[in-house]
């Protein structure tokens, strides 16, 4: 892998910056928080991902030990790392970059609603049931976790309960559209005017 490869940060590289920058932590430490924040919501952090960000941030000196903690009951002695300046530095060099206000999601959903025209007669319908039920699901799952944002940190304008809120409204305008689609589905045909490339395809 090219040198400049290996120093770019990657969203689990910055995760930990910004964690660490809060307060000193280790590794198994940055994972326990990391799950509490249901940041694999948002981030998609693996706990292998975390060690091995630590190891590189260190590399880099984005982040230094602090010192070294005996707890027999997790285990060896664990490092305790903190962000440096130079850390906290790129990570705010990172968060200007344009790449994180320009790019748009790939649902999965997506790409099975352009395909499902082929699916077999009644699966567009079951599928479109499983999705409403399972963004029932998270929705109340967000409207619990924002409550519980909000009291945690004493008020509504905070960047987590900016987040949640976000998501929630996302549920909300699917759960709609879903609706309007079932309701639609019956009128389902296809397209009046193809555009198609070589129909002399055989």
């Amino acid at each position: 892998m090219p040198a400049a490869r290996k120093r770019e940060l990657t969203v689990p590289d910055l995760v930990l910056l910004s964690l660490l920058a809060e307060q000193p932590m280790h590794g198994y430490q940055a994972n326990l928080e990391l799950e509490r924040r249901q940041v694999q919501d948002w981030a998609g952090i693996s706990r292998p991902q975390v060690y091995y960000s630590l190891e590189k941030l260190e590399r880099l000196k984005l982040i230094h030990e602090t010192h070294e903690a005996k707890e027999p009951a997790l285990g060896p002695d664990r490092r305790i790392f903190s962000t440096t300046a130079k850390g906290r530095e790129a990570l705010a060099s990172a968060l200007e970059r344009e790449d994180w206000t320009i790019q748009r999601d790939r649902p999965p959903f997506l790409t099975w609603m352009a395909l499902s025209w082929q699916a077999r007669p009644g699966v567009f319908q079951r599928q479109l049931q499983r999705r409403e039920k399972f963004l029932q699901t998270e929705l109340a799952r967000e409207v619990d976790t924002l409550r519980a944002v909000e009291k945690e940190v004493g008020h509504r304008f905070h960047e987590a309960a900016w987040m949640i809120s976000l998501m929630i409204e996302q549920f909300r305008a699917e759960l709609r559209w879903l609706r309007k689609v079932a309701g639609e589905f019956d009128r389902r045909a296809p397209a009046v005017h193809p555009a198609h490339i070589g129909k002399d395809v055989r």
